[in-house]
């Protein structure tokens, strides 16, 4: 079947679908090496070799708007030069390199907001269909600079808006703090539990607002919580791979899930609501960083062990009290209240 034909039936649900499954499986190739290593490696960081390596994961997560847009204009069956330039719109758009005045230099800081990289990829991809091959044999001087700057450029324009997405929950959360202690506790980890399976970015939100102590402590345990309800769902559903890479912080994989089947909250959620419980009971704090993190790289852990937590109550509160939980809301909502089907409704869709 030509792309002119697979074309002609291209839907908003098609297309989206696409946007996802590519933006799914980019996020977890862009940010697990540094997820990984960066856990790991961060206490031999006074050795050169290993701080070369540190960097190396760093500057690879930087790439991550280029590969979340290569791999989505690869659903689309483009060809590979236009795939780069799809990657390089979005890379230029995502937020990831800004000017600095001050410094007279670009300078390269985290990811990018992954809407905004979703909506240049979306742009160029678009554009690209609607070229076809209208350039002819000077396609490959004129596509780089109609689509990759001009989509690029639309996403530069649209990423002050876009980001105020990200600033707007923040301030939503924020307020939580207000309420009682075990109040808050559960309504910042729910946030948080949800959004780490949204293209909202948490490490993000939770840097914007500071979150800290017991907050940034409830946002890290709901992350974790959802982390423990999704490889305890993938792990006979899907492959050893894939559970493998949401246990070390590609929970964001499972985004093509959380669109087509919005019930894989309800046990997430109920996971977070009892796993938030023991961080005001026991004052589980947090920082600012760790706040976005969950159990990747034991980031979360081992910021309330450095707040004052004691190792009996680290293990049951991040690790015991979750497992149970996620375990029961898959005993609860799967086999007693049959809301979904794991095998249906947790299988990777990208």
């Amino acid at each position: 079947m030509t792309n002119e034909a697979v074309q002609t039936k291209m839907t908003p649900k098609v297309f989206f679908n696409k946007l996802l499954a590519g933006t799914a499986q980019g996020t977890i190739i862009a940010l697990i090496p540094n997820a990984v290593l960066g856990a790991i490696l961060k206490y031999f960081a006074d050795i050169a070799i290993i701080q070369m390596i540190i960097h190396a994961a760093q500057i690879f997560q930087v790439a991550t708007p280029l590969i979340i847009a290569a791999l989505v204009a690869k659903q689309f069956d483009l060809t590979p030069p236009k795939m780069m330039i799809v990657g390089g719109a979005a890379f230029a758009g995502s937020g990831v390199i800004k000017f600095d005045a001050k410094a007279g230099a670009f300078i390269a800081a985290g990811t990018g907001d992954i809407i905004n990289i979703m909506i240049t990829a979306s742009v160029a991809v678009l554009m690209m269909m609607w070229i076809k091959s209208k350039f002819g044999s000077v396609e490959i001087i004129a596509l780089p600079i109609v689509v990759g700057i001009g989509a690029g450029l639309i996403g530069m324009l649209t990423y002050p808006y876009v980001t105020q997405i990200t600033a707007i929950i923040g301030n939503v959360i924020n307020t939580f703090t207000d309420f009682q202690p075990i109040v808050a506790s559960i309504l910042i980890a729910c946030s948080f539990a949800a959004l780490i399976i949204s293209p909202i970015t948490t490490v993000a939100i939770g840097m914007a607002i500071q979150l800290n102590g017991v907050s940034a402590g409830a946002a890290a345990m709901g992350i974790a919580a959802t982390t423990v309800v999704l490889v305890i769902n993938s792990w006979k559903v899907n492959e050893s791979g894939v559970t493998l890479a949401v246990a070390l912080g590609g929970m964001k994989m499972m985004m093509p899930n959380l669109f087509k089947y919005p019930i894989i909250l309800v046990p997430c959620l109920f996971t977070a609501i009892v796993s938030a419980i023991p961080v005001a009971l026991f004052n589980i704090s947090g920082t600012p960083n760790s706040a976005g993190f969950g159990l990747v790289g034991l980031v979360g852990p081992l910021a309330s062990l450095d707040a004052g937590l004691n190792v009996l109550l680290l293990i049951i509160s991040w690790f015991v009290v979750p497992i149970a939980a996620g375990l029961f809301a898959k005993f609860l909502f799967e086999k007693v209240l049959k809301l979904y089907d794991s095998s249906v409704v947790f299988a990777y869709q990208g």
